[in-house]
């Protein structure tokens, strides 16, 4: 089982920083090194930072107040040693070169942990920010496509043995062992080559967690990892053999690819107190708190809609297609109301709630892992320190005790922890 740790300084519940003693702000770095150490204590795979290109302060906290996803890794790669660094970058507001760059940086820098988080940007207040109108949904899939196809080739265009250094006869580099791409495609025209050398893991980890037809499509040709959003199991069993079943017709095998639903965790030493936890951090919503997240989640606003009537009849939209699917199919299955959607969403931004004590929560993730709904989990604590804690020092040593978890690193790469070969140059 792997596991990775989505991290937002004030915690995935929208109210988790209002906890006594929860960290209050995502621009902490001493609060943020500590969640990392903890993170790499507990043998977890990778850290998994998302990003967003706007401000709104009606909207989660640590979405609209943060530290730059990039930036942030770089200086964790200083204070861990073996955990795996996940940033997110946008294939829509960003240049292929720029991604290629820095993502090469910093496995150097973290030698060789770094994990590209490839995303669309799915919000359309983003465009203002860049002076330009938001893309629609297919434009934007077509357009990452061709980006992580030159990020990838950009990544491979020097060989291993190009820095030669040789004091004696002078040379430094051997022109004949980098190459430009020269790509021109629909959207970009790249020469290349990347200035900066073949990194320690041949690419960086490629992630994704579009959960819309492109979205699983582009997974199946570029991803390593892929993030999902799922609140049902067998909803979850059906979208891992999608995107798994996919994988032969791009030349890929079903281990080629890593698939963690995304679930927030509420522990407790029994499955009574966990549940007085999570009553704890629902108390802290009011009327209005979480619903600009509710908007954003389906895509348009909910202001006016009764939150004591029933969830209206919501067509998908051109923003997040993953969330607004996952969380409207389990508001038709459960028959809820949109004040129970809204806590629901408010609670975990859209994914998995999972509370109880350590036994019940290793039982349900040890069901997803064994009934194929899943290869692991992203793990998105309510609050730091203590409910990410509560889930290292508990459950953790269950998984480990049921031989689901590693008890330690063996080996010092990112694709060493999720199975993967290094990638080796065409």
């Amino acid at each position: 089982m792997h596991l990775g740790l989505f991290i937002l300084g004030t915690g995935s519940h929208i109210a988790g920083w209002r906890h006594p003693g929860a960290v209050t702000s995502f621009q902490d770095l001493e609060a943020i090194q500590q969640i990392a150490r903890t993170a790499e204590r507990g043998k977890f795979d990778l850290i998994f930072m998302g990003d967003n290109l706007y401000a709104d302060p009606a909207a989660h906290p640590s979405y609209t107040l943060r530290l730059e996803p990039l930036t942030m890794m770089a200086a964790l790669a200083m204070s861990t040693s073996r955990i795996g660094l996940g940033a997110t970058s946008s294939t829509t507001y960003g240049d292929p070169f720029s991604v290629a760059r820095a993502f090469a940086s910093l496995d150097h820098i973290s030698r060789g942990r770094a994990a590209w988080n490839a995303v669309t940007t799915s919000n359309p207040t983003s465009g203002a920010n860049f002076g330009m109108a938001h893309p629609n949904h297919a434009l934007r899939y077509d357009r990452a496509g061709e980006f992580i196809e030159v990020v990838t080739r950009l990544w491979d265009a020097w060989a291993e043995d190009a820095l030669v250094a040789d004091r004696q006869t002078g040379v430094y580099i051997d022109p004949q062992k980098i190459r430009s791409i020269d790509h021109v495609g629909t959207y970009f025209k790249v020469k290349g080559p990347l200035n900066i050398g073949r990194t320690p893991q041949g690419r960086p980890v490629v992630l994704q967690a579009g959960g819309s037809e492109p979205g699983q499509a582009l997974a199946a040709r570029t991803a390593d990892v892929v993030f999902s959003v799922t609140q049902d199991l067998d909803d979850a069993k059906a979208a891992y053999a999608n995107v798994k079943n996919r994988l032969p017709s791009y030349g890929r095998t079903a281990d080629q690819l890593t698939i963690l639903p995304g679930v927030m965790p509420v522990v407790g030493r029994t499955d009574r107190e966990a549940r007085d936890k999570l009553g704890t951090l629902q108390s802290f919503l009011n009327a209005t708190n979480g619903l600009q997240l509710l908007s954003d989640r389906l895509g348009q606003d909910m202001t006016p809609y009764d939150l004591d009537g029933p969830v209206p009849d919501l067509p998908l939209t051109e923003g997040s297609q993953a969330f607004a699917r996952a969380i409207l199919a389990k508001a038709r299955r459960d028959g809820m109301t949109l004040r129970d959607l809204y806590n629901l969403n408010s609670a975990a931004r859209g994914h998995w709630v999972l509370c109880g004590s350590p036994a019940t929560i290793a039982d349900t993730l040890e069901k997803w892992f064994t009934d194929r709904a899943a290869d692991g989990f992203n793990i998105m604590p309510p609050y730091f320190h203590e409910g990410f804690d509560d889930f290292v020092d508990l459950v953790v040593p269950e998984l480990q005790r049921r031989g689901l978890f590693r008890r330690d690193y063996e080996g010092t790469t990112l694709r060493e922890h999720l199975g993967l070969p290094r990638h080796e140059r065409a």
